[in-house]
């Protein structure tokens, strides 16, 4: 679920032009195009603090995920599951005064492993092991607020059946203490969490939690360890079905297809191409042991998995034994191991650790290749549709921590900026469109290496080959430019020194280091609910790309955290030998002379699509046939009794188990950001002073609207241009390393935003930019440089980013369908929509500068703020051109070839009289966790649904996210208000819903955050005012209010707009039964 919009940031619109920001130029941030994983678009629990947008209220009913596999216990479970006793989860038992905490850790069957000091994070860290079982915990300790848990298994698969990712899904389908159907949701509901997820990897299921509030931490703590030790989907057969696969039969004369969320999810995944690519690529490197197979599941496996084999997959791999477990933040360590020990001791120690270990893959004595197709559209040129990509596997032994910190530095010099060599050369052989493959990938026992290029002619993958080859081998013999080693180098440090992990809590940044190697790229690792990760990935990229994650593979936990001296080595190695010494002995041992190297080529199959629903629908109709007019009653009968338990709320006694705050326990004034707002030189400045470790955050906003409407679709190119094209004194190589030494990022992205009761949008193109303290003037200087001095010369630059954004556009179209959809949607309905879906002369005159640090930096930064304004040009404005104009309001299908559908619909409820009430806040999360969460997700298989209110432009939608269906779900939008009609909710319920959506709008946010979140509250004019009252509104939210809501989005029903982003069969089919679309988009 996105952030609620009206106290935090800013429009809707920017949620989705700033989600990717481009062009980057990011200390923290590689910004070459990354393996996408699946989570490269969806829905987000929190909307990510750091991060602009959030206008909106994006309540979201996605789905969740992850990869893992499981070992045998020692002992039965079904015994202990039936026999075991509550568990306390009150802070208060555990007395403050006990004595030492490794005694009372001792008292509860604990012994100190090692406790170490982690300098660089200001924590202290104690590792445990639990005497009874060998369960490993690490008690990290520090001042951080933002509480974090998190419980790994080690689950490598043996099929790609999805047995990991199905059972991530299914244990948090209620549990023996939350005997309820997803204690999850109601968590999502009713909690103030700062991260609430689940992640499947290719070898480790992830069970992470994050709140800023101690109580409601360890509600969360109790909720996540009963479900992944005491889930009932090991007894219940349904929720197998549900999350899994199932066979479905409404009535006999029809056909059966398949249903389960997991393999709706899993269809999607297998219709993008960037993700076949992926998948492929890690199977070619690992014929031989676990990642040889797919842990999310193939579409065509899924249905070979049996409940026997699901379950026999927990008993072996969910316990303690082959558990590793995290805390983190400044709560009580003692109450943390009073909590686990509750849990552990009722189980007795397993040979589970040795079954779930990971065997590395033996090195190939010879190169391989590989062909594959993928489903492409009709659209094009087929020929110039070919994708490959080059991958090594680097070693078959763990690497020192030297050498893994050494490739990563490598990996950012390779590929880190628009500007490192290897990426710079592909780009600008113009041999492909857009850059596949993610550099180094440690994630995963052993490292890879891969690189290539999509939107490759058929006649041209020999010569991209050659080049990769050629360019590598030229690195290795010449080095690199002294300048690119010292812009990786502060790029890097910064990241580090700064510690911004944006709304990713820092606790999980560090889990993630310590456990999973790197959070890098995330190749083929699923969520158990869809969430906007891949930009705090970025963030974080640099923090875990130069240390492989160690304690999942028995190996030192505490290494991956301390970077200092290691890094401290490294820079005194390349001062005293020389950058050459060092990288090129890496690029020659681990590629050049590597001969574990394997070719994929991706070639496009414009019948593939067709191919695999016929070969899905024949399987399907052989097993019809092989069933008696007894078994099909049976299945009819078995599908209904499926989807009514589905549809039959949980009964309050059930709701009451799961752990919850209530309203006292809420504030009621929302969070103030300190704001002074003055004047240098005429231009508004915004100062926020927060501590921020003596780094300064600027943003610079410039006026839009003089802009003619014929150019906005020109704009995206024009903000990559200023960082990408060079200047008249230095060409963008050399820009990009002044960027890369002197800060720690600038970025150059559009901003638009309805704004409530106007009708004119605002328009803005923002600059936003960070540095040392001691930099100030240089960031300033840099920035006035890509304003002023921009070169639009170099004629093949552009077409580049032209096909590079084609490239990204093609990718969205079949990965996140939901958010063309939704930006189809906004074009129709308001002037705003129409300009961000366009976009897909800088001037003085309606400038504003907003900056955030502490108050002495602040202050010595107003003389170089001063310097850079008078540098800007003032000039007169020319008039604005009318951009006062939407598209058609036709009900629309864009056909792609995919297995599953993005389905939308939206209306706009100013447009009927509504006036806004913080209610709404309320009642849309509401919305989307219970009724499009059952509907389209739990009953109709897809693998999410949501709704999301712009208060700002007024337009309210349903989205849904790898959905099998079509009409069935415009159907469940139609009876959202029948739904608010007939609403009954107790008190508890009620609670539950607003204290949800308080915990949307105060989300946890570091000082960047909070001084970007006040300069959009500035520009949209929201003042603090109408933040109480909203927060008012919320806070005295009642059943009544649901009910009236029913007539308000009865408007969307009577007067929305469709748009859905589908297969060209299943629009035939819709428009069979329903002519609804009059007008089809062919796209691909």
């Amino acid at each position: 679920m996105e952030r609620v919009a009206l106290l935090r940031t800013s429009g809707r619109r920017f949620l989705h032009r700033c989600r990717r920001p481009r062009p980057v130029v990011h200390a923290a941030a590689s910004s070459a195009p990354r393996r996408p994983s699946s989570s490269s678009s969806s829905f987000s629990s929190r909307n990510y603090a750091g991060l602009p947008g959030g206008a909106r209220l994006l309540t979201a009913a996605a789905p969740l995920h992850c990869a893992g596999r499981y070992w045998p216990a020692a002992a039965p479970r079904l015994v202990r599951r039936l026999s075991a006793p509550a568990v306390s989860t009150s802070p208060s038992p555990v007395p403050h005064d006990t004595g030492d905490v490794h005694e009372y850790a001792a008292m509860l069957g604990f012994e100190k492993v090692s406790e170490q000091s982690i300098d660089e994070c200001k924590s202290t860290a104690v590792l445990y092991k639990h005497k009874k079982t060998g369960a490993e915990v690490m008690s990290v300790s520090n001042d951080d607020e933002n509480k974090v848990f998190g419980i790994v298994f080690r689950t490598p698969p043996k099929n790609s059946t999805g047995i990991p990712h199905i059972l991530e899904h299914s244990v948090l389908c209620g549990s023996r203490k939350y005997p309820l159907k997803e204690p999850f949701v109601e968590l999502l509901k009713g909690s103030l969490h700062t991260f609430l997820n689940a992640f499947t990897y290719p070898d480790r299921t992830c069970y992470p939690v994050a709140s800023t509030n101690t109580k409601d931490f360890y509600n969360l703590v109790d909720v996540y360890l009963d479900a992944v030790f005491f889930p009932r989907c090991v007894e219940d057969f349904q929720t197998f079905q549900q999350e899994g696969w199932h066979y479905e039969l409404d009535n006999p004369e029809e056909e059966i297809s398949y249903k389960g969320v997991v393999f709706n999810e899993m269809k999607g995944v297998y219709s993008q191409p960037d993700n076949i690519m992926g998948r492929v690529s890690q199977q070619a490197l690992f014929p031989e042991n676990t990642y040889g197979v797919d842990s999310g599941g193939d579409p065509n496996e899924i249905p070979k998995l049996t409940f026997e084999e699901f379950k026999e997959f927990h008993s072996n791999y969910y316990h303690p034994s082959n558990s590793r477990i995290w805390f983190y933040g400044d709560d009580n360590p003692k109450e943390r191991l009073r909590i686990l020990s509750e849990y552990l001791d009722q189980f007795e120690a397993s040979p589970a650790p040795n079954e779930s270990k990971v065997w590395p893959q033996r090195l190939f004595k010879e190169p391989v290749r590989i062909v594959e197709k993928y489903p492409a559209g009709q659209e094009g040129d087929l020929k110039k549709k070919y994708m490959v990509c080059i991958n090594w596997l680097l070693s078959e032994e763990p690497l020192d921590v030297e050498t893994e910190l050494t490739l990563g530095f490598l990996d950012h010099l390779l590929l880190g900026t628009p500007a490192s060599p290897l990426r710079r050369i592909l780009l600008e052989s113009g041999l492909g469109d857009a850059i596949v493959g993610g550099g180094v990938e440690d994630e995963l026992l052993q490292p890879q290496f891969s690189i290539g290029l999509k939107g490759v002619s058929e006649d041209n993958i020999q010569k991209v080959e050659e080049l990769v080859m050629q360019t590598l081998k030229n690195l290795a013999e010449e080095g690199f430019a002294p300048e690119a080693v010292e812009a990786s180098m502060n790029t890097i440090e910064f990241s580090l020194r700064e510690n911004n992990t944006g709304s990713f809590p820092r606790g999980l940044s560090l889990m993630l280091r310590s456990i999973v190697r790197t959070v890098k790229h995330l190749t083929l690792v699923y969520f158990h609910f869809e969430i906007k990760i891949q930009m705090c990935l970025d963030i974080l990229m640099i923090y875990c790309c130069i240390f492989q994650g160690k304690w999942i593979y028995d190996m030192d936990p505490f290494e991956p955290l301390k970077y200092e001296l290691p890094l401290q080595h490294l820079k005194a190695r390349i001062a005293a030998e020389g950058s050459k010494a060092v990288f090129s002995p890496l690029l020659e041992k681990f590629i050049l002379n590597n001969a574990h190297r394997a070719t994929v080529e991706m070639q496009p199959d414009p019948e593939k699509a067709s191919r695999d629903e016929a070969a899905e629908k024949e399987i399907l109709k052989q097993v019809k046939s092989s069933m008696t007019p007894e078994d099909l009653a049976e299945l009819a009968r078995a599908t209904k009794e499926l989807k009514d338990k589905q549809e039959t709320p949980d009964p309050p006694e059930a709701l009451k188990a799961v752990p919850s705050l209530s309203l006292q326990d809420i504030p009621k004034e929302p969070i103030h950001v300190p704001i002074e707002v003055g004047e240098i030189n005429g231009v508004k400045v915004l100062q926020h002073d927060l501590f921020t470790n003596d780094v300064v955050y600027s943003e610079i906003v410039f006026d839009m609207s003089p802009l003619k409407k014929d150019h906005l679709q020109l704009l995206p190119l024009f903000c990559q241009s200023l960082l990408e094209m060079g200047t008249k004194d230095m060409d963008f190589v050399q820009l990009n390393q002044l960027i890369g030494r002197k800060t720690g990022g600038i970025s150059v992205y559009p901003f638009t935003s309805s704004i409530k009761g106007k009708e004119d949008p605002l328009t803005h193109i923002i600059v936003r930019g960070k540095s040392m303290a001691t930099r100030v003037e240089d960031l300033f200087n840099l920035i006035y440089c890509i304003l002023q001095d921009v070169q639009f010369t170099e004629q093949q630059r552009f077409k580049q980013f032209v096909c590079q954004s084609k490239a990204r556009m093609e990718n969205r179209l079949r990965g996140s369908g939901h958010g063309i959809a939704a930006s189809r949607m906004d074009a129709k309905l308001n002037a705003a929509g129409w300009i961000g879906e366009q976009m897909g002369g800088i001037r003085k005159d309606g400038c504003l500068v907003n900056i955030t640090s502490d108050r002495k930096n602040l202050e010595k930064s107003n003389k170089h703020i001063a310097k850079f304004l008078d540098s800007l040009p003032s000039t007169t404005s020319i008039g604005n051109d009318s951009w006062l104009y939407r598209l058609p309001s036709v009900n629309e299908a864009i056909v792609v070839p995919t297995q599953v559908n993005y389905v939308g619909k939206a209306g706009n409820l100013y447009q009927s009289g509504y006036q806004l009430n913080g209610s709404a806040y309320v009642i849309s999360k509401h919305i989307s966790t219970t009724w499009l969460w059952d509907r389209v997700r739990v009953s109709g298989g897809a693998y999410g649904g949501f709704c999301d209110f712009d208060t700002h432009s007024g337009v309210f939608s349903y989205l849904s996210y790898r959905d099998p269906n079509l009409l069935k779900t415009l159907e469940v939008y139609d009876e959202t208000a029948k739904f608010l009609r007939e609403l009954e909710m107790d008190d508890d319920a009620l609670t539950k819903a607003i204290i949800g959506t308080i915990g949307d709008v105060d989300s946890y946010q570091l000082p960047d955050a909070k001084g970007y979140s006040s300069l959009m509250r500035y520009l949209l004019g929201i003042t603090e005012e109408e933040r109480q009252q909203r927060r008012e509104e919320i806070l005295s939210t009642s059943l009544k209010d649901f009910k009236e809501f029913a007539d308000v989005v009865e408007t969307v029903k009577d007067n929305g707009v469709v748009v859905a982003v589908a297969s060209p069969e299943d629009v035939e089919a819709a428009n069979k039964e329903n002519p609804l679309f009059s007008d089809i988009k062919k796209c691909l």
